[in-house]
């Protein structure tokens, strides 16, 4: 009974992830596939083979951001999108929406973005816990209020980092830690699973109090 067991568990570890990544990415496909839409029904593989191409859409969502991405690089492709964004701030409710996004954007994917300054250690959700956090920058009116003894810090929460808490908290009451951002962010979706490793790349062996 205790190798079934062995065995039942062994092939849970070993199909579990192939199964979430198999279906990640054949949700992913499939919502790049959309793009297909955009071209005229006669256009489209299945009118002319008579069958769909899974991933002909991805390839073709590929294209279009490296057309645009093209445009949007010299003189003339920089001038339309300003001309659009100006457009597009000029409308009450997507100007709020579209500024928003703009923003997280370009501190994620620009080459001289800095989303994340480092790890800390902060106290959470009570003073006898810590979490994760990475700080963030301070709004220049917070920063007038609070002054410069308080950091921002967003607190992500385990396995989705995508979501989690804003807070200010004093400089003093956090915990610097040498890792890089990306690390941090294995420990909190892997839920402390993945573990730690030392200078030589192998992982270390921690031993609780």
């Amino acid at each position: 009974m205790a190798a079934l067991k062995k065995y039942f568990l062994t092939g849970l570890l070993i199909l579990v992830p192939l199964g979430i990544t198999f279906w990640v990415i054949t949700a992913l496909v499939g919502a790049l596939d959309q793009s297909l839409l955009l071209l005229p029904e006669s256009w489209r593989p299945k009118a002319w083979l008579g069958f769909d191409i899974p991933g002909l859409g991805m390839l073709l969502t590929l294209l279009i951001i490296l057309i645009v991405g093209t445009i949007g690089t010299n003189l003339i492709g920089q001038r339309l999108v300003l001309l659009w964004e100006n457009f597009l701030h000029r409308i009450p409710v997507v100007k709020s929406i579209y500024g928003s996004v703009k923003q997280v954007s370009d501190t994620l994917l620009s080459d001289n973005g800095n989303a994340f300054r480092k790890v800390l250690l902060v106290h959470y959700p009570h003073p006898e816990a810590w979490s994760l956090a990475f700080e963030t920058k301070v709004p220049g009116e917070v920063s007038v209020e609070l002054g410069e003894e308080y950091v921002a810090v967003f607190i992500p929460t385990a396995p989705s980092p995508v979501n989690g808490f804003y807070f200010y908290v004093r400089r003093s009451e956090t915990v610097a830690l040498d890792i890089p951002v990306d690390l941090a962010l294995k420990y909190i979706v892997s839920m402390g699973v993945v573990a730690p490793t030392n200078k030589t790349g192998k992982a270390a062996n921690y031993v609780g109090d």
